[in-house]
């Protein structure tokens, strides 16, 4: 038992030691040790060679060749043939185990291309018939034993040659995986940004632009109307309390798993269902919104309850902003499968979507994911529309009212 232990413990250091070398110095080591071996199989048999020296000289150049079996396989092939081939034809007597030609062999099936390796193949087949034919060869299992053996080596070499393929196959599969995979996490990271950014803009430009638009009526008041301005100022006050909280709410997002946000400083999602405040807060602002429920109202998925919600809040702050309306109208229309969203003003018309991102480059009908330029102001309100109608798979209609003045109208799926 202690002896096969250490037998185990110095083969496992041995394989460690030869598959840590450089393929040429570890081919070298195993040239060397063919050598040693062809020698030592020699030399109890000196007394029947015919010409031992020769003999001794033959066997060692069968396998220094081997160094380079790896970068000249056929070459190396035909340099380990020779000696042994010369070695048969002299009839020196004993010949060692021809490992070297089977190694050469089997480095033929390993790395070769398939019409070497046929060739090679049958050339191996006719030298064995040869050798065959030679004196001192007359066992017929001869044949047999030496052809099992080169099938061997042969088979090994085929294996080594399927498992690399396979494990290149395997590492490349893997590696498309990766690229795949970053691929999915930057395109995720890119439609986080846009949607936190499409927020942002949202919850900045509507609550901004009511308070600039009360700070105006603020300042026309002064000094002769002092109390209605100290309701326009207290109006500002409220519009900035509700712009922070739903900043603490996108915040809230943000924050990273080791600092959870607090529930308290955060608030739900908005809801079409809470359409009163933004109407209130526009009526505030001087404009008349008229408010309109159609059909039954249905549970709408997150997504798409808040994309309602920015649509009417977006469209009713271009209206304050830019069109000079006095009158709104806004129109939430529920249907089996879908709810649409229109929002209109009495406003300068077509003239007024100068406010709006190239509103002429989004048609009415335009389809689902059209591109829309930011404004000369730089504002990105109608691109923000688009990217959420698009990501829900509505579609989106933009443009002249029927009546003058600017609508723009979303028709969503409820699921």
């Amino acid at each position: 038992m202690v002896a096969a232990d250490v037998y185990d413990r110095l083969v496992k250091r041995l394989v460690a030691w030869a598959t840590a070398l450089p393929p040429v110095h570890a081919d070298l080591a195993l040239a060397l040790a063919l050598a040693a071996y062809n020698v030592a199989s020699l030399i109890p048999e000196t007394g029947q060679l015919r010409l031992p020296y020769a003999a001794f000289a033959l066997v060692v150049l069968q396998t220094l060749p081997l160094t380079w079996r790896r970068r000249w396989p056929v070459g190396v092939w035909v340099a380990v043939g020779i000696p042994r081939s010369l070695y048969d034809d002299l009839n020196l007597g004993f010949a060692p185990l021809a490992l070297a030609s089977m190694i050469t062999y089997y480095t033929i099936m390993d790395r070769s291309s398939t019409r070497t390796r046929w060739v090679i193949s049958a050339l191996m087949l006719a030298g064995i018939i040869k050798s065959q034919t030679l004196p001192n060869h007359t066992e017929p299992y001869d044949f047999f034993v030496i052809m099992l053996e080169f099938s061997v080596a042969g088979m090994a070499g085929v294996f080594s040659r399927t498992r690399r393929a396979y494990l290149r196959e395997v590492e490349s599969r893997a590696q498309s995986a990766e690229a795949e995979r970053d691929r999915e996490v930057a395109m995720a990271a890119a439609q986080e940004r846009a949607r936190i950014a499409r927020e942002l803009h949202d919850v900045v430009a509507h609550h901004v632009s009511l308070m600039a638009v009360q700070s105006e009526a603020a300042a026309s008041l002064l000094p002769d109307r002092p109390a209605e301005a100290g309701k326009s100022v207290e109006i500002i006050g409220q519009t900035a309390r509700e712009a922070l909280a739903e900043l603490r709410r996108l915040l809230g997002v943000l924050r990273g798993p080791a600092r959870p946000a607090r529930t308290e400083n955060t608030a739900p999602s908005p809801s079409i269902s809470q359409l009163d405040a933004v109407i209130v807060q526009i009526r505030q602002a001087g404009i008349a919104v008229d408010l309109r429920i159609d059909g039954s109202p249905v549970k709408l998925t997150p997504s798409v309850d808040l994309t309602a919600y920015r649509i009417v809040q977006e469209a009713l702050t271009n209206t304050v902003r830019h069109s000079g309306a006095q009158e709104a109208a806004v129109t939430v229309s529920y249907e089996p499968g879908y709810v649409t969203v229109s929002v209109s003003d009495a406003g300068h018309g077509p003239a007024g979507a100068t406010a709006w991102p190239a509103a002429a480059g989004v048609p009415a009908g335009a389809p689902n994911g059209s591109r829309v330029p930011a404004s000369r102001s730089g504002g990105f309100g109608l691109a923000g529309i688009v990217e959420r109608v698009a990501s829900c798979g509505g579609s989106l209609t933009v443009g002249p009212g029927q009546t003058g003045g600017f609508a723009v109208a979303a028709r969503l799926p409820t699921s």
